[in-house]
């Protein structure tokens, strides 16, 4: 082997130590089973998390470094609808099971998968019937009901987007094993979201993470960066196993296994401790949950899935906050917000119209309140102005009423007692009565502070 082969694989692995972090443990559901003492589901490490994917030709430099003459990967693998493979073959898959009956529910949110796509080949492990085991018994078979039901709420969604990029329909058994579908599951480590992603990765694959929104929150934007990034793992790697045990682990203790144990079949590497148990768990879990999915009712599953999310997305002025919003279009505010939970600050960033997520039927709504907003603020800009930036009340005054204070006042037209009494040169002990005439000004809302919107 080369010297400088050697050095460009050792320089590899010691810029991207230490720089990595984690995609994430699965969410809260997860750490629950650890709570319990679950030895199979209790986390041992936090891994690693590769920030730059190992690219295909630094694999396969790695590959002749070690002597491994397994043949390279098809090219167009996944163009093709087959799995291209860096070891050797993975042991005999399970045999097809049945479809669904047509009248279960779950057949319904879950119809046939890999319909003329690539299909994920689930190998007759005993790792992996251990896990269907245990997913099936005592409180762990309550949590998968409850990952199941949520499932309906975003697997077209998911399925779709897999599809358009080529992959198995059943990598969304990932977001079950990360997250069990909570789209705001948040690990100890900081990994959020359906697919628990750590920050840096996900700006990588074009998610917002900033002060105004994080889009791992976002179950779609993140579903697109996941598919691919497992897209961009497959290809460094060759098989799914590796891919997932990189997405939980890092390209690091990857490599590492890969070289010390001689062989790219995850199921090698998971003899000794080359990886961490966790790594080990992960991948094992995800193929007894897409045993599961396949064929619910054989393990015993029978459930309801809950209604698919829908929305409909509309162009918003920068900096619009989401309860005047929901106000002025008639739309339940808690709606909106669990709509769009990856907005932090409770409105749209600012710079830049913002495609808000609103329930179905709502993007009219929005929009008459936009049209209706725009022109109260025209009829504002004709108004002469008494002071520099605002405007005045109707006709520029108040005529005062019984029963009206100036506090009372001031309230109505958003603005302080002080500056009625300075507009009116009242003194602290003046009083109004019925019939006086005040002069009042408010703040124009065309004038917009940064990042604020119409709706503030």
């Amino acid at each position: 082997m080369q010297p400088s082969l050697n050095r460009h694989v050792l320089v590899l692995l010691i810029l991207s130590t230490g720089a990595l972090v984690s995609p994430g443990r699965a969410g809260a559901e997860t750490y629950l089973f650890a709570q319990q003492q679950d030895p199979i589901l209790e986390a041992s490490l936090l891994p690693a998390e590769p920030v730059v994917t190992t690219s295909p030709s630094t694999f396969r430099a790695i590959e002749l470094e070690l002597g491994l003459t397994y043949p390279p990967p098809k090219q167009d693998a996944e163009e093709q609808g087959s799995e291209a493979t860096l070891g050797p073959e993975a042991p005999e898959s399970l045999a097809d099971v049945p479809p669904l009956s047509p009248s279960s529910p779950m057949a319904e949110a879950l119809p046939p998968l890999h319909a003329g796509g690539p299909a994920y080949e689930v190998p007759d492990r005993p790792e992996v019937h251990a896990f269907v085991e245990r997913f099936q018994t005592g409180y762990r078979r309550a949590a998968v009901e409850r990952w199941l039901a949520r499932a309906g709420r975003y697997v077209d969604m998911i399925r779709d987007v897999l599809r358009q990029r080529g992959l198995p329909e059943e990598l969304f058994c990932t977001a079950m094993i990360e997250s069990g579908f909570d789209p705001v599951a948040v690990s100890r480590a900081g990994a959020k979201g359906l697919w628990q992603f750590m920050a840096p990765t996900a700006r990588k694959y074009g998610l917002r993470v900033d002060r105004w929104a994080d889009e791992r929150l976002d179950p779609e934007k993140s579903t697109h960066a996941a598919a691919r990034y497992l897209k961009d793992l497959h290809a460094a790697y060759g098989s799914w196993p590796l891919a997932h045990a990189a997405y939980n682990g890092g390209d690091v203790r990857i490599l590492r296994a890969i070289r010390a144990v001689k062989s790219t079949n995850f199921w090698d590497l998971t003899r000794g401790r080359h990886l961490a148990e966790e790594t080990k768990n992960f991948v094992a879990a995800i193929q007894a949950a897409i045993l599961i999915v396949r064929e619910p009712e054989r393990y015993g599953f029978s459930v309801t899935p809950d209604t698919p999310v829908r929305y409909e997305t509309i162009r918003v002025a920068p900096g619009t906050r989401l309860d005047r919003l929901a106000t002025e279009a008639n739309i339940e505010t808690a709606e909106l917000k669990t709509l769009n939970t990856e907005l932090r600050m409770g409105q749209t960033p600012p710079g830049e119209p913002y495609a808000l997520k609103v329930p179905v039927g709502g993007a009219d709504k929005v929009r008459v309140a936009i049209e209706r907003d725009e022109a109260r603020k025209m009829l504002a800009s004709r108004r002469p102005a008494t002071l520099a930036g605002v405007r005045t009340a109707p006709d520029g005054v108040h005529v005062v009423k019984a029963q009206d204070t100036v506090g009372g006042i001031a309230k109505r037209y958003g603005v302080s007692v002080a500056e009625i009494r300075r507009w009116n040169r009242l003194s602290e002990e003046a009083r109004i009565r019925p019939g006086d005439r005040l002069r009042i000004a408010m703040v124009s809302p065309g004038t917009r502070e940064e990042g604020q919107g119409g709706f503030r």
